[in-house]
């Protein structure tokens, strides 16, 4: 397995598949970071800002929609896409 990069680029939404993606492999720390804040109950757009790299003062839209889609996907990992990992 590949060193995940740190702070990886951030796409306006995740690429959905029913399995691991190169997408996935790549931003497993943003899906951890974005856990690890949301049961913290930090606020969207300081997750927005911090972990997406997205000022959702001038992108409200891109910012709401790029944070709900890695949400969306970090979820996923919890439920599905850990068992893609442990495979491997």
């Amino acid at each position: 397995m590949n060193p995940v990069p740190l702070n990886p680029e951030i796409a306006d939404e995740v690429p959905w598949a029913d399995s691991l993606t190169d997408y996935d492999q790549a931003h497993l720390i943003v899906y951890l970071r974005l856990l690890d804040a949301t049961s913290e109950k930090a606020n969207p757009e300081e997750m927005a800002r911090i972990i997406l790299g997205i000022d959702p003062a001038r992108e409200p839209q891109h910012a709401q929609k790029s944070l709900a889609s890695h949400l969306r996907r970090a979820q996923w990992m919890t439920e599905h896409g850990y068992r893609h990992l442990l495979r491997r």
